[in-house]
């Protein structure tokens, strides 16, 4: 797995923390944290609810090109 600039990158844009977009979506700061940095997969449901809080696709933020 590899880091996930993209989603850091639509959440900084967005002027979230970690703690701000955890909140959004109902996890801890850490599992954002890791999902940024590759180390944790998150699940579809996971994913679909990051992306609706950065206003994003699932393949803007997560599918490879």
């Amino acid at each position: 797995m590899k880091k996930n600039i993209r989603m850091k990158v639509a959440r900084t844009e967005m002027d979230l923390s970690q703690e701000e977009l955890a909140k959004r979506v109902g996890v801890s700061r850490q599992t954002i944290g890791l999902i940024e940095l590759g180390k944790y997969n998150p699940t579809l449901n996971l994913c679909i609810a990051i992306c609706k809080s950065l206003s994003k696709t699932l393949d803007e933020l997560f599918w490879e090109e």
